[in-house]
Formats: C-alpha cells, structure tokens, sequence
C-alpha cells in the first residue's frame, strides 16, 4: 500500500501557486483495508475515502473505460494491482497527472514538468476526446494560468474541437457546465476561459446567447474595438480587475446579450438592445440554472446600464424609478454591485481601461440625497395609508431637484 498527492496539489506546489485542495492517490489497496484502518468510504461509482482524523480525500487508483456518451459514460477498475502510472494516465493534462510520494519524490511519467516549464497545457492521452468535460476543465485552466503565460496546446485544441464535431459536448448537463464556469469567471482572467471555448466550437454548443455577440459592430465613436464579442470579453476582465463578485463578473458577461438580436441593417446601432437583452439572459440562466443573485443582476443591468452612462441627462423622476427597479432602498448593496458593472462597461473599451467615470460617483450622491428623505417626517405630517408613498416620492424628487445642479 502506497499514498501520493496527486493532480492539482503537485502542479500548484511545483507553479509556487496557491494550493486549494489537497488529494490524495492509494495503491496497493482495497476498500476493506482502508475501512479496516479506519477510512470512511464516500464514492459510490469508485471508491473515496476520507481520512479517519484530518478528513481529507483519498482515492483507491483505478481505470477507467467508455462504454456510454457523455462524461459519465465510464466503468471504473479499481483493483489493488492498478499502478500509478496507469492512474494517471486517465487524467486529462499532462500537469495533472504528476504524483508526490510521502518523501517529497515526484512521480512523472507524462512529463508534466516539461509541459509545466513550457507553460503548456497539454493532454496526456487520446483518451482525453472520451470526456467532454475536459473541454470545460482546459478553457479554466486556461483561464487560472493565462497570467503566468500558459496557453492550450496545439495538438490538445485539436482534440477539443474533435470533441464538440462529434456531438460529445452536447451531453454535458446544466449543472457541470455552470460548476465550470462559476470557477472559470472566479479566475485571474475569466475572459480566457470564454474565448478558449469560441476557438474549439464549444461556446456556439453551451452559450449561443454569448458566441453570436462575435461580429456584431458598435459604432466606433464609443467602441474603438468595435466587435460585441471582443467588448464582452473586454468588460468581464474589467469586472475581474475590480471586483470578486460572481454576481458582478456574471452580469458583466450578459449585458450585451441584446446586441445580439438586432438586425444588421440597422448595424452599428442597438436601439432598444438593454430591453431584448432579457429574454436570451433569461433563457441562458434558465438553461444552466444560474443562481438568483447573479441572473437579477444580469437582467437589470441589460436594463439599465445605459442609464449610468446618461446619469447626468435623467430626470429626477427617472432617477427614482431606477432606484426604485433596483430596490436601492433595501439592497445597496445591489446599488452598489450595479454601479461596478457600469464601470466595467465604460472601461471594458480600447483606450478606456483607465478611465475616471464619473457618473457613477453622481448616482451615489444623487442616492445619498433622495434617501435622506424620512419616511417618519411624512408619517409626523400627518399622512397615511397610500399617501405616505406618493409623498416619499415627492420629497425625493424634490431634493434631487435641488441637488443636480450642485452635482452634476
């Protein structure tokens, strides 16, 4: 019986990278030893165990064989004459399949440290086209290392595009695919991950709301990049560089979807895009099952991000019903995660990264004004029932009124 770190542990160890995870490889074992040792058995398609103190996962070796479609299309081997070499032969990237042994001796059979040094990532065998999953795993890691200088194989994109011409990808379910990119938009570069998926085929498969943005124009005066797709991907880094809110790089990623959906006569223009934008976000959340805070987010800010950039042309009565659509009365801090998207829009242009904006700084004054009116001196005034409300709105829009001029 043998145990190793195995995968990613061994890989961030080696990168001087931040480990999360610590798993670990057994050899030479079987489920009664380790239960006789006092392991608790956690797998039930291969066995799993959790340490009897420290908690931490071990996993028997074993192989695996396809026999169905799909990432859960496998029959695993798990018999204690498995080596680990054949163990890690299953893996899906050469620098994933290293092992540590108890005295510190790296165990590499598929030369991850070469692909490593070489900042490649790079499939440790054909098998790699029998998981479509790893289409998913690739574009993360792609997006996790895209700082350190790591790119995808040339060899491995080929493999990946195999993989979504075969049909492969379209056996992923919802829940796999929005575990992946919820890691891969909580990345240092989550737009890698999105563009990685557009060169292999796979994002017009599992985000056709997000691949056909690719192509559409803006008009140059306010995009100097120009194509949708590239502005996307510019803001989610945008989102990234300012915020480690899932729910903001999320929206970020969607508030175009409308853009989408106008027709090429009336290409650069997006009239009435942030409105048709709702529908395909919805559709998208709907289709992964995406988490509430990050879908209402996402729709609001199709919504009203536009809003922001014409801060200083509303109207009170139009501030306060943005307020109002927000509900920054009782979520500020949706106010606020709204306001970093809006930001990330502007900057997520060429020549803009840099850029002060300050209409958002103009929202929260105007906010901070209209939200100092006291619900209790309108109840003290003697109003009720229906009223109370009329009046609220009233006293802010006055005081916003009065405020514009200082502030904008």
């Amino acid at each position: 019986m043998q145990i190793y770190l195995v995968g990613g542990a061994v890989r961030d160890k080696l990168l001087n990278y931040p480990v999360k995870d610590n798993d670990y490889l057994v050899t030479g074992a079987t489920i009664k030893q380790m239960l006789d040792l006092g392991y608790q058995q956690v797998g039930k398609s291969f066995p799993v165990f959790l340490h009897p103190t420290d908690k931490q996962e071990y996993a028997l070796a074993r192989t695996e064989k396809k026999q169905g479609s799909g990432y859960t299309g496998f029959t695993c081997e798990f018999t204690p004459d498995i080596t680990l070499e054949q163990d890690l032969q299953r893996r899906d990237l050469t620098i994933n399949a290293m092992a540590m042994s108890e005295d510190g001796t790296i165990h590499d059979p598929y030369n991850g440290q070469v692909d490593l040094n070489n900042k490649l990532l790079r499939h440790v065998s054909n098998a790699f086209v029998e998981d479509p999953l790893r289409v998913l795993r690739v574009a993360r890691f792609a997006a996790r290392y895209h700082h350190l200088g790591f790119s995808v194989a040339p060899e491995t994109l080929a493999l990946m595009k195999e993989i979504v011409s075969n049909g492969e990808v379209n056996a992923l379910v919802p829940e796999r695919v929005w575990q992946e990119t919820e890691s891969a938009l909580n990345e240092q570069d989550p737009q890698v991950y999105f563009e990685v998926l557009r060169e292999c085929g796979a994002l017009k498969v599992i985000m056709p709301e997000l691949d056909i943005l690719w192509g559409v124009p803006n008009p140059p005066k306010w995009h100097p990049e120009i194509d949708t797709g590239i502005h996307t991907m510019l803001v989610v880094k945008q989102a990234q560089l300012l915020s480690n809110d899932l729910a903001v790089r999320f929206a970020c990623l969607c508030h175009d979807f409308g853009k989408g959906l106008t027709k090429p006569v009336d290409y650069p223009r997006h009239h009435g895009h942030e409105k048709s934008g709702i529908v395909p976000i919805k559709a998208f959340c709907e289709r992964l099952r995406v988490p509430n805070e990050p879908r209402d987010l996402a729709i609001l800010l199709s919504e009203f991000h536009t809003h922001t950039h014409r801060a200083y042309e509303l109207k009170p009565e139009t501030l306060i019903k943005l307020f109002d659509r927000l509900d920054a009365w009782r979520k500020p801090i949706r106010f606020e995660q709204f306001l970093t998207c809006c930001t990330a829009d502007m900057r997520g242009r060429t020549g803009f990264e840099n850029a002060e904006y300050k209409q958002t700084d103009y929202l929260r004054s105007i906010f901070e004004v209209a939200n100092s009116v006291a619900i209790k001196d309108v109840i003290a005034a003697g109003f009720k029932g229906p009223e109370i409300k009329e009046e609220v709105r009233q006293r802010r829009i006055e005081a916003i009124t009065q405020a514009k001029s200082k502030l904008a």
